[in-house]
């Protein structure tokens, strides 16, 4: 049968993509920099497995991810830098304490990844007093950084359903983007996601406001602009791309920004990240790559041979330091240079605004927090078990 909502979709795509005047970068003999960011919906217990997989998920993290970033340096000489968006829900077994030691050693930084409103619908309450004690906690490790003395997060939502999005499952809060601006989110960085839930502007970078009583309304919003200051929570997105997976028209496929495995990342599809062009609105030599993983069960192709020839890739196509410029940045230093290009407009760097708005965390273990408070635990129970 044929699923009429996944054809529109990919239709919708396609002529998006085969339309819009800014797939290719300029060609203007400006160096064109290309900032990568691998965003990592980090569940370790996923899956129902037991105390020890969920527990050995992480040690494999701590054990080869430093191996791998070893190997690699961009155009700064910098390693790649993965965001770790970590659920409140898998805060225990020491879990947040391992993981901060390879962000207090320079391999990535952790961000807030949610899931709520799966049993019965969250309510806006709820979720508030949900976001500020998992500050708190995680506070406690020195995770996220600051702007103007007040701790601020970038965002993943669990099953895809930001703003209540895939008719009332997975969320409940109607008003979400209201509240994740009100507790000091910078910026969303879920999308692009399942046909339901997707946004219908795609591959940009924009702001969404939220609209009372009403489910989805990031769908849409104001482009962000050099020079232009905006309002609203800034939406991040990764690419949205057609792909000829084989050399047949039967094979094509619509690819998001995942990186799982399934079909294994090639030259061909890299290309298409860049090409794609995520940019903000007048600084055109500036191209945002988003990718993300699942990488406590995606450990297989985000520490093994497919991250290895994505890196390798990159850094002999997009390094050269004359035509283009590569830059492993966190999700934070992404949001940062963003927001200097919107101020600033016309940087010459992107390394020099890596920490431009929101301070650089300062990670720290705290051993004696093995797990969520009991008052943080039962919060997530109202609506997710």
């Amino acid at each position: 049968m044929v699923n009429f909502s996944k054809l529109t979709f990919a239709m919708s795509v396609l002529l998006k993509y085969l339309f819009k005047t800014n797939i290719k970068f300029d060609n203007n003999h400006s160096t064109i920099h290309v900032l990568f960011a691998l965003v990592d919906h980090y569940e370790p217990g996923t899956g129902a497995v037991t105390k020890e997989v969920e527990k050995s998920r992480v040690e494999e993290l701590l054990e080869k991810y430093p191996k791998l970033a070893d190997k690699h340096l961009d155009s700064d000489g910098r390693k790649p830098r993965r965001t770790w968006f970590f659920p409140p829900h898998y805060h225990r077994f020491g879990n947040l304490n391992r993981l901060v030691t390879l962000c207090s050693e320079g391999y990535g930084e952790i961000e807030l990844h949610l899931h709520h409103g799966k049993h019965k619908p969250d309510t806006a309450k709820n979720l508030e007093d949900t976001i500020r004690k998992t500050i708190s906690e995680y506070s406690e490790f020195g995770i996220f950084g600051e702007e103007n003395g007040e701790k601020k997060y970038a965002f993943i939502h669990g099953d895809w359903a930001l703003d209540n999005s895939r008719n009332g499952k997975f969320c409940g809060v109607n008003n979400e983007i209201d509240v994740l601006r009100n507790t000091g989110c910078f910026a969303d960085f879920t999308h692009p996601s399942i046909v339901e839930s997707n946004p219908k502007q795609i591959n940009s970078i924009y702001y969404a406001v939220g609209r009372p009583g009403q489910s989805k309304s990031y769908a849409r919003g104001k482009q962000v602009r050099a020079g232009v200051h905006g309002e609203g929570l800034m939406i991040i997105q990764g690419p949205l791309h057609p792909l000829f997976i084989r050399n047949n028209i039967f094979s094509l496929r619509i690819m998001g920004d995942g990186i799982y495995g399934d079909p294994r990342t090639t030259s061909q599809r890299i290309d298409k990240w860049v090409d794609t062009s995520i940019h903000v609105a007048g600084k055109r030599n500036f191209i945002f790559v988003k990718t993300h993983t699942h990488g406590a069960t995606d450990a297989e192709h985000v520490l093994g041979s497919e991250i290895e020839y994505i890196l390798e890739y990159l850094e002999n196509k997009y390094s050269d330091n004359r035509q283009f410029r590569l830059h492993y940045v966190t999700a934070r230093e992404m949001y940062n240079i963003i927001k200097a290009i919107e101020f600033e407009a016309h940087i010459a760097d992107p390394f020099d605004y890596i920490n431009y708005r929101v301070t650089a965390p300062n990670y720290r273990e705290a051993g004696d927090r093995q797990e969520a408070s009991p008052e943080l635990k039962s919060l997530l129970a109202k609506s997710y078990r």
